[in-house]
């Protein structure tokens, strides 16, 4: 069956002190409990050692946020999929719309960053998503279809198992504004069937779609509560173990 998770995605938030005082703090706060549910936080690339190394990887996964679309070399900046297996990390956050949108990635980098990140035996959280104007104009199917076709379904079934899939309804993020449960849950069934098309009904209903539009303790238990809907990517309410930790519990 397929696997319930809270992620979270910190971005470009918290210094190196901050950052392994928020895991430390949500690592304390896990001591004791047993989730419904995975929990995985996204960190900088610069808190990922120490992160891995602060707390109880077996209750809290680590993911780094991106990934180079290359393996090794005179890439300065990059930090490359094997790099980022090396610190003990064991999920990475691809195709973010931020990342789409600020750093122009597209559908072939992204496969290409896909297939990296499977090599270096990392569980890529692979985000989809339409923006309000494509929404408006009903092209929002289509567009999460492409996205998910022209850097994903060159994988094989075994490869495509092990993807996490994270839609973004883009015009949710950071504007207050939220999907309905209902369009949650219609655009995730959506998402299901456009896998099953291609890898068939037992890999598309053991492949976990996790709901990423400003998902927050007061919404959480009703999105959660879908059939297809099998938990969230959060931002801005995964900087607080009071704002993070009631949506780890919606479960």
């Amino acid at each position: 069956m397929r696997k319930n998770m809270v992620a979270g995605n910190w971005k470009m938030n918290t210094t190196l002190p901050e950052g392994l005082a928020l895991a430390k703090g949500l690592n304390e706060a896990l001591k004791d409990k047993t989730p419904n549910c995975d929990v995985v936080i996204g960190v900088p690339f610069t808190h990922l050692v120490s992160i891995v190394a602060a707390i109880d990887t077996r209750k809290i996964g680590v993911a780094a946020e991106n990934a180079a679309d290359q393996e090794a070399g005179a890439f300065t900046g990059e930090v490359s999929a094997k790099m980022i297996a090396s610190t003990g990390a064991t999920y990475v956050i691809l195709g973010h719309s931020e990342r789409r949108m600020h750093y122009h990635e597209t559908p072939a980098i992204l496969k290409t960053k896909v297939e990296l990140a499977l090599a270096s035996q990392l569980t890529p959280i692979f985000c989809i998503g339409e923006v309000l104007a494509e929404r408006e104009k009903e092209k929002h199917f289509e567009v999460v279809d492409a996205q998910i076709e022209k850097s994903l379904f060159g994988l094989s079934a075994a490869d495509f198992r092990k993807i996490v899939l994270a839609y973004e309804p883009v015009w949710a993020i950071g504007t207050g504004k939220t999907a309905t449960a209902a369009q949650a849950q219609e655009m995730h069934a959506h998402i299901r069937q456009t896998v099953a098309t291609k890898y068939g009904e037992e890999i598309a209903e053991n492949t976990s779609i996790l709901y990423g539009g400003s998902c927050n303790a007061g919404n959480a238990k009703e999105l959660f509560a879908n059939p297809d809907v099998d938990g969230g990517l959060i931002g801005g309410a995964s900087l607080g173990v009071e704002k993070f930790l009631p949506i780890v519990e919606a479960f």
